[in-house]
């Protein structure tokens, strides 16, 4: 089976979302949050099965930018600063497809270890977040 191919990506900076139109028809509106927890860079995903980690306190992220990858991918850019995630068409259809449950999934990751969406849970205080950087 052929994964989907993007027809349309669109970043919402002020609602923090990134709306995703697919050729198959299928349409997602994915979060900032989401995908910032869902990275499927090394540092979120680890460097072999079972070595995830749980991403906790990015209820506020947003994405500052959005870059192609060849046309296989996008890179995007967070304002927490995390920016080593290629999002191949692939992992972006299997987000949107699997969202809810992902999502539900990461809520109760959360709560088993006593973590909170919320930067200030983890440090005590308001982080702030950055925005776009300088050109």
């Amino acid at each position: 089976m052929t994964t989907p191919k993007p027809t349309d990506i669109t970043l919402h900076k002020k609602s923090r979302t990134l709306e995703v139109a697919f050729d198959s028809s299928e349409h997602f509106v994915l979060p900032a949050e989401y995908l910032r927890v869902y990275s499927p860079s090394a540092e979120v995903q680890g460097h072999g099965p079972g070595q995830q980690v749980l991403v906790a306190g990015k209820r506020e992220v947003g994405i500052t930018e959005l870059e192609p990858v060849g046309n296989y991918a996008v890179s995007l850019r967070f304002t927490d600063g995390h920016a080593t995630g290629i999002y191949s068409w692939e992992t972006l259809h299997d987000l949107g497809t699997n969202q809810e449950k992902n999502w539900q999934s990461y809520l109760e990751a959360l709560e088993k270890n006593g973590l909170s969406r919320d930067p200030a849970s983890l440090y005590g205080h308001p982080v702030p977040m950055r925005g776009p950087r300088p050109k």
